[in-house]
């Protein structure tokens, strides 16, 4: 097991739980989300973007 800091931009949805979800989605393509944080909110953009921090299981 190995765990990493990403960063991540999201698309604004229509309602915070929609965001929520779009959030997850993408951060489980990346690994096990361990724990995430959404840290700027750009309205002109439309895009959230989020700090997270994902365990990796390395398969030998």
């Amino acid at each position: 097991m190995t765990t990493h800091f990403i960063n991540a931009e999201i698309d604004l949805q229509e309602s915070p739980a929609k965001l929520n979800q779009e959030i997850e989605k993408e951060l489980d393509k990346r690994g096990a989300p361990l724990r995430w944080a959404v840290t700027k909110v750009d309205t002109e953009k439309q895009k959230a973007y989020v700090e997270a921090v994902i365990e990796i299981t390395l398969n030998f």
